[in-house]
Order: structure tokens, then sequence, then C-alpha cells
């Protein structure tokens, strides 16, 4: 076996420990990831399972980066190109109320549920979801703020009150559609935003 294919061969076992930790933590949480049940749900051992991470609280890390880089490519990369401010505002909420209709993470929103899991927590795992966090609203704040320059949103507008309010619409929705099955609250979620930017539909 050539050096190469090895480290392909061993890349491929680690996304594919990554992306079956991803759909077990989404639904039952970052502490029900075990070596031993992914080695049996994998047909690895669990030393094999283990020399990819190392120990437990590396796994979470690791699954939160694999969860963020899904994230990123359902929301961020598909508006990155539209025009800052309003526009790219606008798309970005869109793009945030599609990914939990059409349920990417079979729990819901990957990081409202580790928030909920570890939020009352210290360590690093609770860290980099608060991380994940702080990075979002960073985005969301710097588009409001960039609206507001150009006078897409009033001059009065505060920006961190407006992304709190379209953050909560946002998980409302994620709430109603896990824990209710509530279909309706995304047409709400939609409306909900339009009304917080001000645009007449």
């Amino acid at each position: 076996m050539s050096p190469r294919r090895s480290v392909a061969e061993a890349l491929g076992t680690r996304f594919a420990i990554l992306d079956r930790s991803v759909g077990i933590a989404s639904v039952e949480g970052l502490e029900r990831l075990t070596i031993g049940r992914l080695a049996t749900e994998l047909g690895m051992s669990k030393s094999g399972v283990l020399g990819h991470f190392g120990a437990k609280e590396a796994l979470q890390l690791a699954v939160l980066e694999r969860a963020g880089e899904v994230f990123r490519a359902e929301v961020w990369e598909p508006v990155v190109r539209i025009e800052p401010g309003m526009p790219r505002l606008r798309a970005l909420c869109e793009a945030w109320i599609s990914y939990l209709e059409r349920g990417v993470f079979p729990g819901g929103c990957f990081f409202v549920a580790a928030a909920h899991e570890f939020d009352g927590r210290a360590g690093a795992v609770r860290d980099a979801v608060e991380a994940r966090f702080d990075t979002w609203r960073a985005r969301l704040l710097k588009e409001t703020r960039r609206a507001v320059a150009a006078g897409d949103l009033p001059g009065g507008t505060d920006a961190d009150q407006l992304v709190f309010e379209l953050t909560g619409l946002v998980m409302s929705l994620n709430h109603a559609l896990q824990l209710h099955g509530d279909r309706q609250a995304v047409e709400w979620a939609r409306r909900g935003v339009r009304a917080r930017l001000g645009i007449i539909s």
C-alpha cells in the first residue's frame, strides 16, 4: 500500500466516524457518543476508533468542527457572494430557516442541541459551542450594521436588539419543529423575519 493511499484511507475512515458521530449527537447528544458504540456501528475495533481521536473530548470537539463545516456549507457559503448588507442579511436568514426546514441534521439545529447539553458546564466543549454562536452572531451583526449604514434599515436601529430578535425567531422555529413537529412554524418564522427587516411582501 502506498503512503498516499494509506493517508487517504485514514482520512476516509475519520470522516466516516465523524459523520456517524454527528448523526448520533444531533439526536441523542454529544455525551451519548462512545468509542464502543461507534466501533460496533462502523464495524471497527475500539482501538481503531480511538486512534483517530485519542479521547472522548477530542472526538466531541472534532464532531463540533464537522457540524460547523456542514452549517457553513448550508447557510453561509450559498450567500457569501450576495451583496453585503440587507441583501445578504435577508439571504442569511432565509438560508438559516431553510436549513431547519430541510432537516439538515436529524435532531434539528446541531448547535442549539449542543448548547442545551453543555451551557451549564465548564470545559473545552462548552467553550467551543459558545465560540460557534459568537461567530454566527458576529456575522449577523456585521450585515445588520451594513444595512443600517446603507439606509436599508432605520438609522436608529439597535443592531444587537435586532439580531437578538432574529435569533429568537429561528430558535423558536427549531423548538416548534423538533418538539411539536409544527411545519406551519416555518412560515411564521419567515413572516417574523420579514416584519423585523421591514420587508413588505
